[in-house]
């Protein structure tokens, strides 16, 4: 378990120009990473125990963020 927030900037840093002009451009991208944030605010509130919740409810939003993140990663390089 991570500490550590994992902001798209972060993640993709060889994209982060590519990002910027995608959430200005794109709407859907700029959907996908307005959810990819929320739920990644939500999942660094869980880990740091500022929220509390049920095991399984922070895994699914883990793999909501994963499926996320592999849709941003898919548009990134297309």
């Amino acid at each position: 378990m991570s500490h550590v927030p994992h902001e798209l900037a972060d993640e993709f840093p060889e994209y982060v120009e590519k990002i910027h002009d995608l959430k200005t451009s794109n709407a859907h991208f700029a959907k996908l990473a307005d959810e990819y944030h929320d739920i990644n605010r939500e999942i660094h509130r869980l880990e740091t125990r500022v929220e509390a919740a049920d095991e399984s409810v922070e895994k699914d939003l883990r793999h909501k963020r994963l499926a996320l993140k592999d849709e941003i990663n898919t548009l990134l390089n297309g």
